[in-house]
């Protein structure tokens, strides 16, 4: 396992490598290793009714595996055209790292930012002093609750909604979207996110996706937003994949 920053680190590679043995470069000699689907921290059933099975089964194991195994795939190819000096193939691989190094990124987040319904993690009563940031920045949290519903709402296409803490540990909070599986970057931390892709919810509310979005504040796993924005969770930007 490595951490997403080796990823970012990695991509600021400009120059060619020169072998010295002349023996062919890959992910582990820059310094990297090979993405692996992370694990969930409950059953496929956990999060029902809110979130089916079925959702949680194939959003997990196909559409996050798919950008696992397609991110290798890209890194691959990245390191070899970095060998060969083949900077048009260099260039021409940055789309697919990005979007699936952010699909990965971002379902790794999600997955921990979400618990079962009526579970300690989901209580308020577990991140007090980001609730407290909460209804100071929006008034109460019934406001922000409305204001973030229809920010998800009113993305088009795919995205993603975040709540985030703007610029670092000692920022305010904002709520931002970001497009496809771009992720959150320019030092924002994330507090919790909502996959806002039609795999995340059409097969259990088709074209609902008010109800979609109503449900899942019944998952959202308060006990890890809250130490995210402490500081205190492993599971910030660039957690362990």
């Amino acid at each position: 396992m490595v951490n997403i920053s080796s990823l970012w680190q990695y991509l600021a590679l400009q120059s060619p490598l020169q072998s010295m043995s002349g023996e062919q470069f890959n992910i582990t000699k820059m310094g990297l290793t090979t993405y692996s689907l992370p694990q969930l921290p409950y059953a496929y059933d956990a999060l029902e009714p809110h979130i089916s099975a079925q959702i949680m089964q194939l959003h997990h194991s196909k559409h996050h595996q798919a950008y696992v195994t397609n991110l290798n795939k890209a890194l691959e190819s990245h390191v070899a055209a970095v060998a060969a000096n083949d900077i048009a193939s260099q260039i021409a691989l940055q789309q697919a790292i990005k979007f699936n190094g952010g699909g990965h990124i971002n379902h790794s987040l999600f997955w921990k930012n979400l618990a079962p319904a009526g579970s300690d993690e989901t209580s308020l009563s577990a991140a007090k002093d980001l609730v407290t940031a909460i209804e100071s920045t929006w008034g109460s949290f019934d406001n922000f609750k409305k204001t973030f519903s229809a920010i998800l709402l009113s993305i088009q296409g795919s995205g993603w909604g975040w709540l985030v803490r703007e610029g670092g540990q000692q920022g305010g909070l904002r709520i931002v979207t970001t497009k496809d599986q771009d992720p959150v970057v320019g030092g924002d931390i994330v507090i919790f996110g909502v996959d806002m892709w039609e795999h995340a919810y059409y097969l259990q509310y088709l074209n609902g996706k008010a109800a979609y979005v109503e449900n899942i504040w019944n998952v959202i796993n308060w006990k890890t937003a809250g130490e995210r924005f402490l500081g205190t969770s492993s599971s910030d930007n660039m957690p362990e994949l």
